[in-house]
């Protein structure tokens, strides 16, 4: 029996576990794991914890970095809408988007023509639309490239989420837009970044997914922490028993509540292994 037996830590990947700001910007390669915090994870681990990613990534984009990270749970992907086994090679859940969003989606491009967006389809094909600078400055982070569609409505079913591409003041019109036409009642509509806006079936996020993990795996809530830095965290944040963020958090991650831990760059998950050390001693 070790001391975190039934307990889950779930990560956000980007700007949480790995710090990946200046490769998206430079065009530079994704840092691998600090030491540091690998360290603390495999000390966690052998501890009995449970520890997963909770990423807005679709699988593949998660994939090509997967390899990077100790993981014992399986990974929460596409903001929420899927689980992912790593170790059986399979989906566990996920939750799809309805039929109607390619078409409400394609009315969202139409409308404003600054934007792109990347459909995720879950046989792991992401499709994108009017691809922008965004789309291929998302493409070079992820190492994945998108397969180019004229129309949404040309996009396969099923989907687990669309991804709108462009400035943060016309992603926050769309943002406004979509709420007005009162789909925030058929879907989530967060920000995963200044130029990444999700759509998701309602209920998929980060934190109603790590909730669904955390029952397959039989751990409690109480039990449960969770760490990231942007506003699709936040769900994830108020499900933890405590959930914590990296210093180079935004600003409403960090008036959330959230503990308040070091910039992801100088070891933000090894900071919070040993606070939980401390908590389960």
């Amino acid at each position: 029996m070790g001391k975190f037996d039934g307990v889950l830590l779930a990560s956000d990947f980007d700007n949480t576990l790995i710090y990946t700001e200046e490769a998206l910007r430079s065009g530079a390669p994704v840092p691998d794991l600090l030491p540091r915090d690998r360290t603390a994870l495999e000390r966690f681990m052998a501890e009995g914890g449970r520890f997963t990613v909770a990423t807005g990534r679709a699988l593949p984009a998660f994939m090509n970095y997967a390899d990077r990270v100790p993981m014992n749970a399986p990974a929460i992907v596409c903001n929420g809408a899927a689980i992912y086994d790593l170790q059986r090679g399979e989906y566990l859940e996920y939750a799809l988007l309805d039929e109607e969003a390619r078409r409400r989606g394609q009315e969202v491009l139409d409308r404003f023509p600054e934007a792109a967006v990347e459909a995720y389809h879950i046989d792991n094909v992401i499709h994108a639309v009017r691809p922008n600078a965004f789309t291929r400055q998302h493409e070079r982070i992820t190492r994945v490239a998108v397969t180019e569609a004229p129309s949404l409505l040309e996009v396969p079913l099923p989907l687990g989420k669309l991804l709108f591409e462009a400035g943060h003041e016309v992603l926050q019109e769309i943002q406004s837009y979509l709420i007005q036409l009162g789909w925030d009642r058929d879907y989530e509509l967060i920000f995963s970044g200044k130029t990444l806006l999700e759509m998701t079936a309602k209920g998929a996020n980060k934190g109603n997914m790590v909730r669904r993990l955390a029952a397959r795996l039989g751990i409690r809530m109480e039990h449960v922490y969770c760490v990231g830095d942007e506003a699709n965290d936040l769900p994830m944040l108020r499900a933890a028993a405590e959930g914590f963020a990296p210093d180079n958090c935004i600003s409403a991650v960090r008036e959330s509540g959230a503990t308040i831990v070091s910039h992801a760059a100088h070891g933000a998950i090894a900071d919070v292994v040993e606070h939980l050390e401390e908590r389960y001693c």
